[in-house]
């Protein structure tokens, strides 16, 4: 890539080269980390950053973060301070290109192994569309570690819980999570150590009354 055109379009220059990679489309891997009980916080929250014990979610609409991508440096310092990042949730709809989806899943990745190869505790949000997903949706996935998932939009109609389920099923038999922290309704034919996703809008509410 010409330097010139670099500087000019920062989003295609990546420079940070994981140390591992895995899959066909070389994804970047995320290590397995342990699970330590936080309070997430949403992407974006910085005035909330300093007053308690907390973690960063990326459970937000995609344009709250696409800053992110090409400006990773500006928010290092931000996700040291953590007890624990998940990476970003990018999202993989159905009817999007496959392209696009693969494209979403692959920065997915190469900012969250950016996000441990400076020092973070990252917990990796695993998404998926529909079964063509599954040849490389849990690519870079840590295996028996610590997950994330959302069901948020995927329980309005009879298909996209049948999607929500099908991927879910197909993520544990892959990966074999030890801890599933999940934001969102928890659909009873959900399996697994699931913990409830505690946020600070919650709290925040507890402690208004």
């Amino acid at each position: 890539m010409p330097e010139t055109y670099a500087k000019l379009h920062p989003e295609n220059n990546i420079d940070f080269i994981p140390r591992f990679i895995e899959g066909e489309y070389e994804i970047p891997f995320i290590m397995s980390e342990e699970y330590e009980p936080a309070l997430f916080l949403p992407f974006g929250s910085t005035p909330l950053y300093n007053r308690y014990e907390y973690g960063i979610h990326f459970f937000v609409s995609d344009y709250r973060f696409q800053g992110l991508w090409s400006n990773r440096d500006k928010y290092a310092s931000m996700f040291q301070q953590c007890k624990a990042v998940m990476t970003p949730d990018y999202s993989m709809y159905t009817n999007w290109p496959v392209m696009v989806q693969m494209w979403n899943h692959y920065r997915k990745h190469v900012i969250g192994a950016w996000m441990q190869s400076i020092g973070c505790k990252v917990y990796p949000t695993i998404n998926w569309s529909d079964e063509r997903s599954y040849k490389w949706c849990f690519d870079g996935e840590p295996w028996r570690s610590t997950v994330c998932v959302s069901s948020v939009g995927t329980q309005n109609n009879k298909e996209s819980k049948r999607l929500f389920m099908l991927g879910y099923d197909k993520m544990m038999e892959v990966l074999e999570p030890q801890t599933i922290l999940f934001h969102g309704i928890i659909p009873k034919e959900c399996t697994g150590n699931i913990v409830p996703v505690e946020v600070f809008t919650k709290r925040f509410k507890e402690m208004r009354k």
